[in-house]
């Protein structure tokens, strides 16, 4: 699916994320219970990031490493990123954030 101009975002879009999608539908991102959405990658890899045990699946007809590209981004994107205020709360950073406060 590419977003038409009637401004449709793809099923991994958060309703308070106000970023259009950038793509097709490539991935599916599902968190622990298997419930999941399928999604653009730059909204899987938001969904993604703000999920704790989530996992990505590149869909059939998607472009070659989409998963992994989708996977790697999360990692250094904050939970519900669209969200502003300060993040002090491990919970609140991103998972490369959380690395590098363990090594200090």
């Amino acid at each position: 699916m590419v977003v038409s101009m009637d401004h449709r975002r793809c099923p991994a879009a958060h309703p308070d994320d106000p970023t259009p999608c950038t793509g097709p539908v490539a991935v599916t991102v599902l968190d622990t219970t298997n419930a999941g959405a399928n999604g653009c990658e730059h909204h899987g890899a938001r969904l993604l990031a703000s999920l704790a045990g989530g996992r990505v699946y590149a869909l059939p007809d998607a472009p070659t490493g989409a998963a992994i590209r989708v996977f790697k981004a999360a990692d250094g994107i904050r939970p519900f990123c669209w969200i502003e205020g300060p993040r002090t709360e491990p919970s609140q950073l991103s998972r490369a954030e959380n690395r590098a406060r363990a090594h200090l």
